[in-house]
């Protein structure tokens, strides 16, 4: 893993899953290092909040407030990132994305790649877990969350 890879703050953008997924919502989390510091985390809010854009990258990027630079920042999240997450990402020029699995939704990870983004996929059975299970139980909300309605 590379050397900026904080356990701490994985383990917290699990927790924000698992948070998401109790209130009814999609389980996917997010935290965000900058300079090695927890500045914020978030979750999935579409269903709780009515809001399509409300992924847990974008709740935990909104929470972070207005940052003057990304330079030393890594973004983790529970679910390889969808197209939105990775424009946000690619937008704000994140360098190092850290994802908890890719197996029950690819995400845009190339995308990230090919545009100079760092990402490593840790492949976390307690983030396969929680997509599998909400996969399962709710595949119509999943649909609708990934724009296959």
């Amino acid at each position: 893993m590379p050397a900026a890879w904080n356990r701490s703050s994985f383990d917290e953008a699990v927790r924000q899953a698992a948070t998401s997924l109790e209130q009814g919502g999609v389980p996917v989390g997010s935290a965000l290092d900058i300079g090695g510091v927890l500045v914020a985390a978030g979750h999935n809010e579409r269903v709780q909040l009515g809001d399509p854009i409300a992924h847990g990258e974008m709740s935990c990027l909104r929470k972070a407030g207005r940052q003057r630079s990304y330079r030393d920042a890594v973004l983790y999240t529970t679910l390889a990132p969808c197209a939105m997450c990775a424009g946000t990402i690619v937008q704000f020029r994140i360098p190092l994305v850290v994802v908890g699995e890719e197996r029950t939704f690819p995400g845009e990870l190339a995308f990230l790649r090919e545009r100079g983004v760092d990402v490593v996929v840790v492949d976390d059975p307690r983030c396969v877990e929680l997509m599998q299970r909400f996969q399962r139980e709710h595949p119509d909300v999943w649909a609708e969350d990934i724009g296959e309605v």
